[in-house]
């Protein structure tokens, strides 16, 4: 019965551990919107939580998958500017694992959830990765302006691809949809450990 809060407790302060913010920042040469847009598509620790965002509300029907996309790419957008202006990682890189933990696990279980819910998620993980981004970006010595590209990118690829499961509601589709959540959710127990292999 206790183990339950030592162990939440201890996944907690493990994803608190920090490390200086890291990004694959894309020079495309079309400009700081263009390299936003490309800076997601390589970014797994980014693309892949969008993805799975999309996904979860996408099974939970049209009106959570409407919330998400427009909760996300606002939250994405609003930590994004916050990182920027603060330009320092009190968030830890290593907390993107528990993003895809969490959104991993609950697309696996494919529970129905209602739209309040994947709102919050939406916006916790929108706040977590657009704060990361607007560091980065800072670190690197970019302009905030990719935070655009980032967030109209965010904006197409979940109206796609939670447009594709909520019109997919089939057995084999909805199978599926859970299939990527699991692996989502095994991509972060995986990066908890890269995580602590130093330890």
């Amino acid at each position: 019965m206790i183990r339950h809060p030592l162990i939440a407790g201890a996944l907690v302060g493990a994803l608190q551990v920090t490390r200086p913010a890291e990004a694959h920042l894309v020079t495309t040469g079309l400009g700081p919107i263009y390299d936003g847009v490309g800076h997601l598509l390589v970014s797994p620790e980014d693309l892949v939580p969008v993805l799975a965002l999309a996904l979860l509300a996408g099974l939970n029907g049209p009106t959570a998958g409407r919330t998400a996309l427009f909760f996300l790419t606002a939250a994405w957008l609003v930590g994004g500017v916050a990182g920027a202006f603060v330009g320092a990682p009190w968030i830890s890189s290593a907390t993107t694992a528990g993003s895809f933990l969490v959104l991993g696990i609950l697309t696996a279980v494919d529970r129905r959830l209602s739209p309040a819910l994947v709102a919050t998620l939406a916006v916790a993980a929108g706040l977590l990765h657009g704060w990361l981004n607007g560091v980065a970006l800072v670190v690197a010595g970019r302009e905030a302006l990719g935070l655009v590209g980032i967030v109209g990118t965010i904006f197409v690829l979940v109206t796609i691809a939670a447009a594709v499961v909520v019109s997919r509601q089939s057995g084999w589709a909805r199978v599926a949809s859970r299939v990527a959540g699991s692996w989502v959710a095994a991509i972060g127990l995986l990066m908890v450990g890269w995580a602590f292999r130093g330890l």
